[in-house]
């Protein structure tokens, strides 16, 4: 397969135009849609071949709430740490689509897998959970790409997770994602509009 310009470019417009979701509308995903994201996922790259990431789809009531309410706590925590000018700033922020977002997913990720027989992982056992954090983002841009839009909500007790989801020991919990139509496009991200945290160069050196 040898792509051409015009490949290259529709990439640049998806990375372009992939942001972190926090406003969604409440319009349901098809399942047909859902099938291909959770198929795009099957091409993303892991140590070993071992596919490590495991994903629950949450769509029990009581499990939102409690997700809802651990980010809710973690949150004071977090706000808590700022000055008061920041802790202004803050709270003004959007961090999370969870009341809107119709389809919410939890990404595990299997620490002893018996595929990939170990290869690559003996001395940098972190592989595994990169691979997961690849297979999130091919998610991310697949997603993107059917005009869908993906947030992660990263302020929760990764411990309490764990505990409400009854995972199997080897598990660590990677991401918690917001997945939906999204309430508007935009090819900047929030924190930077914000002035939370401006966009900073990639950083490469040669040594």
């Amino acid at each position: 397969m040898k792509f051409e310009t015009e490949d290259a470019a529709c990439l640049e417009r998806i990375l372009t135009w992939r942001r972190d979701v926090r406003h969604f509308l409440t319009d349901p995903v098809p399942e047909v849609l859902i099938d291909r994201l959770t198929a795009a996922m099957a091409f993303a790259p892991s140590v070993g071949n071992a596919r490590p990431w495991r994903v629950i789809r949450v769509e029990d009531p009581a499990l939102r709430a409690a997700i809802r309410a651990n980010f809710e706590e973690a949150n004071r925590d977090a706000a808590s740490a700022y000055d008061d000018a920041d802790r202004a700033e803050y709270l003004r922020l959007k961090l999370a689509g969870l009341d809107a977002a119709p389809v919410h997913l939890a990404v595990f990720t299997e620490t002893e897998p018996d595929a990939g027989r170990g290869l690559g992982r003996r001395t940098l056992p972190e592989t595994l959970m990169q691979s997961t954090a690849m297979a999130i983002h091919t998610l991310w841009l697949a997603a993107r790409a059917e005009n869908l839009g993906l947030g992660m909500v990263s302020i929760l007790d990764p411990k309490a997770v764990e505990a409400l989801f009854a995972i199997p020991p080897s598990w660590r919990f990677s991401a918690y994602l917001c997945l939906g139509w999204p309430a508007f496009t935009d090819d900047t991200p929030l924190l930077h509009r914000a002035h939370w945290q401006e966009n900073q160069p990639t950083r490469w050196e040669r040594r």
